[in-house]
């Protein structure tokens, strides 16, 4: 059974920084493009950022210089999000997201709240 698994979220004081993993297990394949999505109360999922495969990438307005994607270069995956100059906007629920052949899995989610 493919699954990914988040990791890495947590509370961090407006400023700081955060780093989510996401790692894929039950499969022997290389995903294809794999990304970050977000969920705050009450709002829509989003995309945050996005990277393919030969690791190119792609960021959503709101996180363009604060935020980096990368990825696993040997087994591609596993990918994470470094964030940092965290803002309470930023408050949601982290999804990691991977296509495999012709299947998009997703993660179970990690908070991350930004607070003082």
């Amino acid at each position: 059974q493919v699954q990914l698994v988040e990791s890495g979220g947590g509370v961090v004081q407006p400023g700081g920084s955060l780093r989510l993993s996401c790692a894929a297990s039950g499969t022997s394949l290389s995903f294809g493009a794999m990304g970050w999505y977000r969920q705050a109360p009450g709002k829509s999922r989003e995309l945050v950022a996005i990277i393919t495969s030969g690791g190119s990438s792609g960021y959503a307005d709101f996180v363009k210089g604060r935020f980096t994607i990368s990825r696993d270069n040997t087994t591609k995956n596993a990918v994470y999000l470094q964030m940092s100059s965290l803002k309470p906007e930023d408050t949601a629920v982290y999804y990691c997201n991977g296509r495999l052949v012709t299947i998009t899995y997703w993660g179970q989610g990690t908070q991350v709240t930004v607070s003082s």
